[in-house]
């Protein structure tokens, strides 16, 4: 079924400390998502790049904490396009760092609310990002989002997120870096990331099919988060965080062509791309290329199986 995909341009940098995150929306235009989006029949509508209003003075209690009227500013104006977007069609949310999930999130949790169905989030991503702005030793906001969605304390400064989303509809997979703070929060959670050890013992498939069969199970919608660094560096060069052994290119591949067989994908987040590290594009164009993956790209069609 062909899909009214809408991009939405989030060149959001004040997350994290490497710049160049700005430029990942229109590196993603130039590797033509667009055009590869309605070679698969799907419409394409792109809204431009979001801009935030000027930032509002905030401080910290957390002195690590860097750019955070900025952050909470792009968290504002992100909220309102993501909601907006997702009545109207499928968002694609072109990044920027991870800290646009703090607004995209938030617009689509409230979009979740009013279609009165529960909404669940697949972060994939080498981090959990369950951090809160008073437990950041690096200030780095873009490694909070996590905690943000679920409803953690300790973001008083930013918007109440519309409807946090409960634990049990989270799944963190390909996890292979957590701090002790991070895993101290994880366990007092009962959040239990779905780590590339596991991936190695059980694969790629058995995990994700059993968050699947939740989702579906429970009629929800499903907001999927890809960090340039779930991929491995060696094939996804172009990330301020790199972190060895990552999803393989076939993996990678693998998990977009489950999503796209669900049929419950309802939202798109690409993130940490930053062209200035990149090797002639070949991140940007492998992202656009599990992008076509997710939204029916195979290469050898085949009988549905059930996920």
């Amino acid at each position: 079924m062909s899909q009214n995909c809408i991009l939405v341009g989030a060149p959001v940098d004040s997350g994290q400390s490497n710049p160049g995150c700005l430029m990942g929306p229109a590196s993603y235009r130039v590797a033509g998502l667009a055009s590869t989006l309605e070679e698969l029949g799907c419409s394409v509508s792109d809204r431009g790049d979001v801009v935030p209003r000027r930032p509002e003075a905030a401080t910290s209690a957390n002195p690590a904490v860097h750019s955070l009227a900025e952050t909470i500013a792009w968290t504002q104006a992100l909220s309102k396009a993501a909601e907006d977007a997702a009545s109207a069609g499928f968002p694609i949310f072109l990044g920027g760092d991870h800290s646009l999930a703090l607004g995209t999130v938030a617009g689509v949790a409230a979009h979740a609310k009013q279609q009165q169905r529960p909404l669940f989030v697949l972060w994939l991503d080498a981090h959990s990002d369950f951090h809160t702005p008073m437990t950041t030793r690096s200030g780095n906001l873009h490694g909070t989002p996590m905690a943000y969605i679920a409803g953690l304390d300790g973001f008083d400064a930013f918007p109440p997120f519309p409807d946090p989303v409960p634990v049990e509809r989270i799944c963190l997979f390909g996890i292979r870096s957590v701090d002790p703070d991070e895993r101290k929060a994880l366990h007092a959670h009962e959040l239990t990331p779905v780590d590339m050890r596991e991936l190695d013992e059980r694969g790629f498939v058995a995990p994700l099919r059993g968050f699947l069969e939740q989702v579906r199970a429970a009629n929800g919608l499903l907001h999927v988060s890809l960090d340039v660094d779930f991929l491995d560096p060696s094939i996804a060069p172009a990330v301020g965080t790199t972190v060895p052994g990552g999803a393989t290119f076939r993996e990678g591949h693998l998990v977009m062509e489950m999503l796209h067989e669900s049929g419950l994908v309802s939202s798109l987040d690409l993130v940490e791309l930053n062209p200035f590290l990149d090797e002639r594009g070949r991140t940007a164009r492998l992202m656009v290329d599990l992008t076509a993956s997710l939204m029916g790209r195979k290469v050898f069609d085949r009988a549905n199986r059930s996920i």
